[in-house]
C-alpha cells in the first residue's frame, strides 16, 4: 500500500511539473517611473555639482509634468545634466511622452536648440565625475523642428560604448535614424526604446525608425574602457536618465515594461 501511495505521489508530481511547463508566463506590465507629483525615485547629476544636487532647480515638477528649465541659470556654460532613475534595467521597453517648449538657454551650445535625449545603459550616477559632461551610455537623441526646416530625431548617440548598425560598428558618436521624422512646435510626441537580448530599436509615435545591436564598452574611450573587466566588454544593463541639454523640455509620462 505504501508503494502504491508513493507511486501516486510521484506521478502527481510529474503531472504538476508538466502543467507548470505548459502554463503561460505572465505578460509584462507597464510601470510608471514618474509619479506625477515629485522627483521621488530620481536623482540629478549636473556638471560641476555632486550627484543628488538639483542645481538651479533644473529638474522640477509642476501640474503633473516633469520639466527641465533654465530660468535660474546666468549662462548655461556647458552645465549639462541628467536625471537618473534609481534602478538598473537590462531587457525592457520604455515609453516617454515629451515635448520641447520655450527658448534655448543663454550660453547654450550651437547645437542646443531643441536638443535633448533619453539615455539608457548609463553608468551608475555615483561614478560620474564632477566635471564629466555625459555618462558612459547609449542615447535616443531628441530634436525638434523650427517650423520650416527638417531636424530629424532618433539618432543613436554612443558615449564610451559602440554598437553595430546594419552589420557595421558605428563610425561616429551619433548615427542618424534610418527613417527621418521631424516634429515642430510644442507637440507632444511619444518615443519608445526597445531593448532585448542585445538588440535595440528606436520608435516614435508607434513607428520603428532605427535598429542596432551588440553594445560593447569602447576600449579607446578613457572612461568606457574602465568598465571592461577581465576582457568582458559587453554592456548588458544600466541606468535610465533624462538629459538636460539647454533647451526646456516637458515630460508627462514615463513608463517601463521589463522582459
Amino acid at each position: 500500500m505504501r508503494k502504491i501511495n508513493l507511486l501516486i505521489l510521484f506521478f502527481l508530481g510529474l503531472s504538476f511539473v508538466a502543467l507548470s511547463k505548459n502554463k503561460p508566463l505572465p505578460k509584462p506590465k507597464w510601470v510608471q517611473l514618474f509619479n506625477g507629483k515629485n522627483l521621488d525615485g530620481w536623482k540629478p547629476k549636473i556638471v560641476g555639482f555632486p550627484v543628488g544636487e538639483n542645481a538651479y532647480n533644473t529638474f522640477r515638477v509642476e501640474n503633473g509634468t516633469l520639466s527641465t528649465r533654465y530660468d535660474q541659470y546666468k549662462s548655461f556654460d556647458n552645465q549639462f545634466g541628467a536625471l537618473y532613475f534609481k534602478k538598473k534595467y537590462a531587457n525592457f521597453r520604455i515609453k516617454v511622452t515629451y515635448r520641447f517648449v520655450g527658448e534655448t538657454a543663454p550660453g547654450a551650445p550651437v547645437w542646443g536648440y531643441r536638443d535633448g535625449g533619453v539615455q539608457f545603459y548609463c553608468q551608475d550616477p555615483t561614478t560620474v565625475e564632477k566635471m564629466q559632461n555625459f555618462p558612459v551610455c547609449l542615447e535616443y537623441n531628441l530634436h525638434g523642428g523650427n517650423g520650416k526646416d527638417e531636424n530629424p530625431l532618433g539618432e543613436i548617440c554612443a558615449n564610451g560604448i559602440y554598437v553595430t548598425v546594419n552589420g557595421d560598428k558605428n563610425k561616429s558618436y551619433c548615427t542618424p535614424a534610418t527613417v527621418k521624422r521631424t516634429f515642430h512646435g510644442d507637440e507632444w510626441v511619444t518615443l519608445e526604446i526597445d531593448v532585448k537580448n542585445g538588440k535595440m530599436a528606436h520608435i516614435i509615435n508607434g513607428e520603428k525608425i532605427l535598429e542596432y545591436e551588440n553594445p560593447r564598452f569602447d576600449p579607446t574611450h578613457p572612461i568606457g574602457k574602465t568598465f571592461i573587466v577581465n576582457g568582458i566588454d559587453s554592456v548588458t544593463n544600466g541606468y535610465i536618465s533624462l538629459q538636460s541639454n539647454s533647451h526646456p523640455m516637458d515630460f508627462k509620462s514615463i513608463e517601463i515594461m521589463e522582459y
